[in-house]
């Protein structure tokens, strides 16, 4: 039971110490909001560069983890969307509620993957981001772009994918893998910085959830936590047994895809014409319900 609560106890305290932070002692948004472009921009791409860098991609059944990513992302993102529909929700409120069934929180991925399973857990969660990044990434930016009736643009879907400070990441990560691993000298350097990124982030991510946003539309809530929760990892569990993936390879496409939406959901909501107060809602909903979710489908993975 210690060890089992030391597995969580980082990941969820962070998310509590941020709040409580936020509330009492650096009130100042500006504040978080550098943390937050320190994080996105430099340290957690620097956490994806170094994790893939490291692996040996021949010894990974990369393929049948995309194959178990990118269909349960699929069969997600077209139940949020359904889903939406089925509330009467608009547009706005229908991308809101996209985000929210297929954005993850890889930060608290690596920091449950590198305490429960160790290296090979955090090694596996930096591959796993790099084949649900893009997906998401694509899926998320072409939703915002129809709405209103207007045809997305290609070049414009194109520069937010090149420029995306994680797919970057991701990239370098993988090319330093083919290559033969990170370069002497830049590894250790991409190695600490990468370390700093789980708790800073952690810390802004609960920072950024909000109390006051619980009572709007609660039903939405309750049904995209649902889906985001308990029926994408159910859905993604039955593919890893389908594509027969082995007990670790499973255990992560489990996780990643049980972990609550991402914080920088609202901040995207905000800038493209979403329901950001929706968004909000469900952010710190899917955050405060992962706190009995997420061990439940850990010990279900457990060997």
């Amino acid at each position: 039971m210690t060890a089992w609560i030391d597995a969580f106890a980082p990941a969820f305290g962070l998310l509590a110490l941020g709040a409580v932070l936020r509330a009492r002692l650096l009130r100042d948004d500006a504040i978080w909001a550098g943390i937050e472009r320190l994080v996105f921009w430099v340290l957690l791409p620097s956490l994806l560069a170094y994790g893939i860098g490291g692996v040996d991609l021949g010894a990974l059944p990369l393929g049948r983890m995309a194959a178990v990513f990118w269909g349960a992302l699929s069969l997600g993102a077209v139940l949020s969307v359904l889903l939406a529909r089925a509330l009467g929700h608009g547009h706005p409120a229908m991308t809101s509620v996209l985000q929210g069934g297929i954005r993850f929180n890889n930060l608290m991925g690596f920091a449950i993957a590198g305490s429960v399973f160790g290296g090979p857990g955090i090694a596996l969660g930096a591959i796993a981001t790099g084949l649900i990044v893009p997906f998401v990434q694509v899926a998320t930016t072409l939703a915002f772009a129809v709405g209103g009736g207007r045809r997305p643009r290609p070049v414009a879907v194109l520069r937010q994918m090149v420029l995306n400070p994680l797919i970057i990441g991701c990239a370098a990560g993988f090319g330093f893998s083919v290559l033969g691993g990170v370069p002497i000298g830049l590894s250790p350097i991409l190695r600490v910085l990468g370390q700093a990124s789980v708790a800073l982030g952690l810390l802004t991510v609960g920072a950024a959830l909000s109390a006051d946003a619980l009572r709007d539309r609660i039903g939405t809530q309750a049904l995209t936590g649902a889906l985001k929760l308990l029926v994408m990892p159910l859905m993604t569990w039955g593919l890893c047994i389908l594509f027969g993936l082995d007990p670790l390879a499973t255990a992560i496409c489990v996780l990643f895809m049980a972990l609550p939406t991402a914080a920088t959901s609202y901040v995207m909501a905000r800038a493209m014409g979403g329901d950001a107060p929706l968004m909000a809602a469900i952010t710190t909903t899917e955050h405060l319900a992962a706190v009995l979710t997420l061990p439940l489908w850990m010990l279900l993975m457990a060997p």
